[in-house]
């Protein structure tokens, strides 16, 4: 069996194994959760405060389906960041455990930081998701205005406003995710607010998730890049195989979907659109891992997945237990 991690930085240690906390020098470490509305940028933060594309991100909203998390050691801070779904409207059991995922990274954080998309002003919509998701926030909240290089000025004032009437003792940061206006304000304000505490991770990890699941969001971002309509909401990729003994390294992926039709889709005529995604895919996993790499990818219909409890559990993701449950 292939192992589930491939040992690049990115190992997960035990929590004692790290740190001396009898040390004379003084650490703190903590979570920091990135909440917010589907498209408010969450992922491209992420990415710029990590320094490396960690969260998949693409035009499309609603492409974080489950937790991210990116580390940053600096001097003697450690912020461990935790990028999650966005606080949407869950119509399906995916959703719902998406739904899920956000709200119990608010329950672990030490640090909140809620991110906004300042091109349009805020709607009743966006508040009352917002305010429902933090209502139980006991612990230091920041809020970060995004794509300040693109919002009006009427649009920053008003959530400005906005955050001083509702979320009174949250700290407000203009920024741009994109090109990094602002956030390393906004790194160091978080860094203020981190409890003290050893490190939890080595100096020098980037993130505690296993190489397995980098590799299967660098497909399933390239897939939101290529296809459209609903293709890219109905597919699913897991690492099958991960072969790193041998040069090169051979990964095999399956693409699951909900239906047949889905499937010869992503196949394309004569495998002309699997051979794109897998160039695509491909170039993007070398990049990632330093090593060349045999990406074998396969496409399995598993109908409905998105709704089926059974499925979502292989898949890895944590469901509610009550059917009925609404957010």
């Amino acid at each position: 069996m292939p192992p589930n991690a491939y040992a690049i930085d990115l190992t997960i240690p035990e929590p004692d194994a790290v740190g001396d906390p009898t040390s004379d020098v003084t650490t703190r470490a903590g979570y920091v959760a990135l909440v917010g509305r589907p498209n408010a940028g969450k992922s491209t933060l992420l990415n710029q405060l990590v320094g490396e594309h960690l969260s998949i991100v693409t035009p499309k909203a609603q492409t974080t389906w489950q937790r991210v998390t990116g580390l940053v050691t600096i001097e003697r801070d450690q912020l461990i960041f935790l990028d999650t779904p966005g606080l949407l409207e869950a119509r399906d059991l995916l959703q719902r455990a998406m739904l899920g995922a956000a709200l119990r990274a608010l329950e672990e954080a030490d640090v909140v930081l809620l991110v906004i998309d300042a091109t349009r002003p805020p709607s009743s919509a966006d508040a009352e998701r917002i305010l429902s998701a933090l209502e139980t926030v006991r612990v230091p909240l920041h809020v970060a205005l995004n794509k300040i290089d693109e919002a009006p000025e009427t649009a920053l004032e008003q959530w400005e406003t906005w955050v001083r009437e509702q979320l009174s003792a949250a700290r407000i940061h203009r920024i741009s995710a994109l090109d990094g206006g602002g956030v390393e304000g906004l790194q160091n304000a978080l860094r203020e607010d981190l409890p003290p505490g050893p490190f939890l991770y080595p100096e020098d990890d980037i993130a505690s998730d296993p190489v397995r699941f980098f590799v299967a969001e660098l497909v399933r971002e390239t897939i939101f890049e290529q296809f459209h309509q609903e293709i890219p909401y109905s597919v699913f990729c897991q690492v099958e195989a991960f072969r790193e003994a041998q040069d090169p390294v051979y990964i095999q992926v399956v693409v699951y979907v909900e239906r047949k039709s889905q499937k010869g889709m992503l196949i394309g005529k004569k495998g002309a659109a699997i051979r794109a995604l897998g160039e695509a895919s491909r170039a993007k996993i070398e990049h990632f891992l330093g090593r060349s790499v045999y990406l074998d990818l396969w496409v399995k219909p598993l109908r409905a997945w998105r709704k089926n409890r059974a499925y979502l559990g292989q898949l890895g993701f944590r469901v509610p237990e009550d059917d009925s449950e609404n957010h």
